[in-house]
């Protein structure tokens, strides 16, 4: 069984940081999705086309990773795709408990994640 992993965010812009951890999670997994999220409340730099553009450009060289675009719950994504492993970037102990308290979030409302 193929595991199935989401690097979410609004990549606005993608940065070096961002390609890292794709690199390395394209490493650990069969499939790496990914899913560039349209906010239109954080007022982005770049449109929603234009992110998911430039993520495939840079990330042409990785045959096992999917750009898409996504205006939907996380949770819901994941099933859409069968992922079972969500992948976020932590820079700071605030950004570690604010992204497990999302986790447990996702995880009540998708259980395979």
């Amino acid at each position: 069984m193929s595991v199935v992993a989401i690097y979410p965010g609004t990549f606005d812009p993608l940065t070096l940081g961002h390609l890292d951890i794709i690199q390395r999670s394209a490493g650990l997994f069969e499939r790496l999705i990914v899913a560039i999220a349209l906010n239109p409340s954080k007022k982005p730099l770049f449109s929603l086309e234009e992110r998911v553009a430039l993520a495939r450009q840079a990330t042409a060289n990785l045959p096992n990773v999917e750009v898409i675009g996504f205006n939907s719950l996380l949770a819901q994504l994941a099933a859409q795709h069968r992922a079972t492993v969500l992948i976020r970037g932590v820079r700071s102990v605030s950004d570690f408990d604010y992204e497990r308290q999302l986790a447990q979030a996702n995880q009540q409302l998708n259980p395979q994640l």
